[in-house]
């Protein structure tokens, strides 16, 4: 069992807004939030619909991936793990190479095991974003 977490969830519709200076999907923003609350997972399928994407094109998966590339570097910014560390593929349970290469852009991942740094990164998440009674 991956870091333990093995739980899906579902999806519903917002926006693009700005967060000081960075431009996000507002939904996806809030949904990764929700799962994040939830202490579970979604895969990159489940989020796709929120900003109109289709995960068998191409060119929307490249979409997908910015989308979670600036919500991460937002959060970061802030001080914040990377909260796309809750989005997953269906079959692996962990996150795309896109995940990774930000992490490593970021300075926050070396190369070494994916999957310690993706549990670490998951963990940090459910952390600062667990609800206060919990």
């Amino acid at each position: 069992m991956l870091c333990s977490h093995h739980l899906f969830a579902r999806v519903g519709k917002i926006p693009l807004s700005k967060k000081q200076g960075h431009k996000m999907h507002e939904a996806i923003y809030e949904r990764l939030k929700q799962v994040a609350r939830d202490q579970t997972i979604i895969t990159y399928s489940e989020i796709a619909p929120l900003a109109g994407l289709n995960m068998s094109s191409p060119a929307d998966r490249s979409r997908s991936s910015r989308i979670l590339g600036e919500i991460s570097t937002y959060e970061q910014e802030q001080g914040r793990p990377m909260l796309s560390a809750v989005v997953v593929l269906r079959e692996k349970k962990l996150p795309g190479e896109g995940f990774f290469r930000l992490a490593k852009e970021l300075g926050l991942f070396t190369e070494e095991d994916k999957l310690a740094f993706f549990c670490h990164e998951l963990t940090e998440v459910y952390r600062v974003w667990r609800p206060p009674d919990r």
